[in-house]
């Protein structure tokens, strides 16, 4: 693809071909700014990458609305486009040079189909599959080799489900949903009552909803409650082995790195995002716009648009004044210590 054909397809407001259209280099791929080569297509998203202009060897540039930077990659003979988002245009050129496998709308003759299923059009579904009783499956919905659907489960039009993941009972999942291998759907939350005799289980009788454009990454879980619902809101992205409780309500548009935890009964708003490793106790609230930074442990509610760290979890502004002070504690006891013995020394 000419450099000319790609802003054709991304239409930029500001680009170097008009000024310059003798920089029109062929680009047969992406690849990041400290490993592009020729003929690739990279992007610098601001400051921190700036100098890698001069060392790359990439053919064209996303950058910023920052002249200086597009004036440096002018004169190095490298073609560029700004924008105010340069790592959204990024991903919006890995979608025109990149389209990922996707088999075609065939059923395998391995798969096992229970009679009263009720199939989509253009529906592909993988070698060894089995969907049990009373589902029903959307128009182009993928389902890839060793997939396991349990019986009265629905799921929407495009929706993707990845090899060897399972969707258990009555679990609800909406349309354009991803559901990466290994992760599994609607299975039974942790509930035990104690007796004097031990654990008494708990039968989850409920069941799980995945709103339209969820995510849910490799070998995660979300799990059914005992009664009523488990449920994640539209467009939710959950990273790998992230873990949501019983009777979870996941807001729309949240984002949970991996190796995220809630227990039951936790209650999100929406555009939530939850770092790396963050813990969430049993029946905690998070409102709107709330972030937790990594290895968060939230133990509390949390109010909408906050940022808290630590754990237990405070405000971002005063970990970082603690672990400031955390730095010096030797040399602070070191001090204590000789006026200690000042003291000793006085009052003796």
């Amino acid at each position: 693809m000419k450099f000319s054909d790609l802003i054709h397809r991304l239409s930029p407001q500001y680009h170097s071909f008009d000024s310059h259209p003798h920089l029109n280099p062929e680009l047969t791929n992406i690849a990041p700014i400290d490993q592009a080569d020729v003929n690739s297509l990279s992007y610098i998203e601001g400051d921190k990458f700036a100098n890698m202009i001069a060392i790359t060897k990439a053919s064209a540039l996303i950058l910023p609305l920052d002249s200086a930077l597009q004036t440096q990659a002018t004169e190095k003979g490298i073609a560029w486009l700004a924008s105010p988002y340069p790592r959204l245009t990024f991903a919006q050129a890995i979608d025109i040079f990149y389209k990922p496998y996707k088999p075609s709308a065939q059923i395998h003759s391995t798969a096992v189909i229970a009679d009263d299923v009720q199939l989509g059009k253009n529906v592909s579904i993988g070698a060894h599959v089995v969907i049990e009783k009373g589902c029903k499956i959307g128009d182009d919905v993928c389902i890839f080799p060793n997939v396991v659907v349990y019986p009265d489960v629905t799921i929407g039009d495009r929706t993707l489900l990845h090899a060897n993941c399972t969707i258990e009972e009555r679990t609800h999942i909406g349309k354009d949903c991803v559901i990466h291998s290994g992760a599994v759907i609607g299975g039974e939350g942790f509930g035990f009552v104690p007796t004097q005799e031990g654990w008494y289980k708990m039968q989850q009788s409920g069941y799980v909803i995945l709103e339209d454009g969820v995510e849910i990454g490799c070998n995660s879980t979300v799990d059914r409650p005992a009664v009523g619902v488990t449920k994640i809101g539209k467009n939710t992205k959950l990273d790998n082995l992230v873990h949501i409780g019983h009777n979870g309500d996941i807001g729309e548009n949240c984002a949970f790195a991996a190796q995220v935890g809630l227990a039951g009964g936790v209650k999100i708003g929406n555009q939530v995002i939850l770092a790396g490793q963050v813990g969430v106790a049993n029946q905690v609230q998070i409102e709107d716009n709330a972030i937790a930074s990594a290895q968060t442990g939230i133990h509390h509610n949390v109010k909408a648009g906050e940022t808290v760290s630590g754990s237990p979890a405070v405000s971002n502004k005063l970990y970082l004044k603690v672990s400031a002070i955390y730095k010096k504690l030797p040399e602070i006891y070191k001090n204590v210590k000789e006026l200690q013995k000042k003291f000793n020394q006085l009052d003796s």
